[in-house]
């Protein structure tokens, strides 16, 4: 068995960055920026108002001052004229400042009169005057790689770019297998089971910016399984679900080395998802994720994830362990790296006292997982633990 790290290292090593697509900003929304997109256009692109007022002259912005308005200009209707001493351009928000003027005098410290005004005799210090260029120039950036947000892609709209460069979402198989799963909806014998990790494993996927393929249950069969990845021929990434073990029914692992499958680990010293297993396929990366549901969405998590990041693009640190204080016991470790399901609360962290692989009621509940290394000793309530965020 290899260390959880040296796995992670390992399922990384299998996948590469995909390439690149240019797709409009409407549909670019949690896509992956692929390269840094540059500004065509400054915003604002002309000095601009930033309040409805009247654009003058700053010497001429004098408690009491009486000034002829001359003009008017709004948004989308510059005005072409001069701002001249003692002359004010009636002004609204986002038109651009006339030439001459060099401040902007709001409405309410302004009485009006016909073609003139009269300023108050207590006017506010701010000149209410967006710079050109103001928020960003011509030439500026958005870096790359980043997965694009409703802010972003109002962003790139105000740079004038129409379409971004995005990273191909990579596709994903995910083959269950097993003679003792029906899908949901269908009708189980009163030995089989309701398939569900493949599921969890689509909307895990899904979220990550991938784009998943649910195929047919692989039933415990060498021809069944054959099938099984022929179907999935042209994907990204196979991720199996089960078979992976040492039983007489489990030949995922037998069947995929008769079809060339360069095993790169198999089994970690783990808890949940010791039977885990991985390598390529034909030159497409395959993961072998056990078949209990908990150690499915566990390994899922862990090592799944984050090769869908790197197909992304995007970078894949180290898991970074958040700290806890126990709010419940904990006895010692046994010779795997287990991760415990835990609830995080306020007042701390306390594991589940039920942790069977599973028990899929417990994951829902849980929104940590506790990390304990190998051989780690009991732990006593108010002692700190490492945690995952889930």
């Amino acid at each position: 068995m290899i260390s959880v790290a040296e796995a992670r290292a390992k399922t990384l090593a299998l996948v590469a960055p995909k390439g690149v697509e240019i797709v409009p900003l409407t549909e670019a929304s949690g896509r992956v920026l692929a390269t840094d997109a540059v500004a065509k256009r400054a915003q604002p692109p002309f000095a601009a108002s930033a309040m409805d007022g009247y654009a003058v002259r700053a010497e001429d912005a004098q408690p009491g001052a009486v000034l002829t308005v001359i003009g008017e200009a709004a948004a989308g209707h510059a005005f072409d004229g001069v701002v001249a001493s003692g002359q004010a351009a009636r002004i609204f928000t986002g038109a651009p400042i006339p030439e001459g003027a060099t401040r902007v005098v709001i409405q309410e410290d302004v009485t009006a009169n016909g073609t003139s005004i009269t300023l108050s005799n207590r006017l506010e210090k701010n000149h209410f005057i967006r710079a050109a260029g103001g928020d960003f120039a011509v030439g500026d950036t958005l870096s790359a790689p980043r997965v694009l947000s409703p802010a972003d892609l109002a962003l790139l709209a105000s740079m004038n770019l129409a379409e971004v460069p995005v990273t191909c979402k990579p596709s994903v198989a995910i083959i269950a297998t097993g003679d003792e799963l029906v899908m949901p909806g269908d009708a189980p014998a009163d030995d089989q089971i309701i398939a569900s990790n493949c599921f969890g494993l689509h909307a895990m996927i899904t979220a990550a910016g991938g784009l998943p393929r649910l195929l047919p249950i692989a039933r415990d069969t060498e021809s069944s399984l054959r099938m099984a990845f022929e179907m999935a021929q042209g994907c990204d990434l196979i991720v199996t679900i089960g078979g992976a073990s040492v039983g007489d029914h489990d030949l995922v692992g037998q069947v995929a080395a008769e079809l060339g499958l360069e095993r790169a680990f198999y089994k970690i010293a783990m808890r949940p998802g010791k039977p885990l297993m991985a390598g390529h396929l034909g030159g497409v990366a395959m993961l072998g994720l056990p078949g209990n549901p908990v150690s499915a969405m566990v390994c899922g998590q862990l090592f799944m994830l984050p090769m869908i990041r790197k197909m992304l693009g995007l970078p894949t640190p180290d898991p970074v362990l958040k700290h806890a204080k126990l709010t419940a016991p904990l006895s010692q470790n046994g010779s795997r790296e287990h991760y415990m399901r835990a609830r995080l609360t306020a007042d701390g962290i306390a594991a589940f006292d039920r942790q069977d692989s599973s028990l899929l009621t417990v994951l829902a509940d849980a929104n940590a997982l506790i990390v304990r290394p190998i051989d780690d000793p009991a732990r006593a309530i108010g002692e700190d633990v490492s945690y995952l965020p889930l």
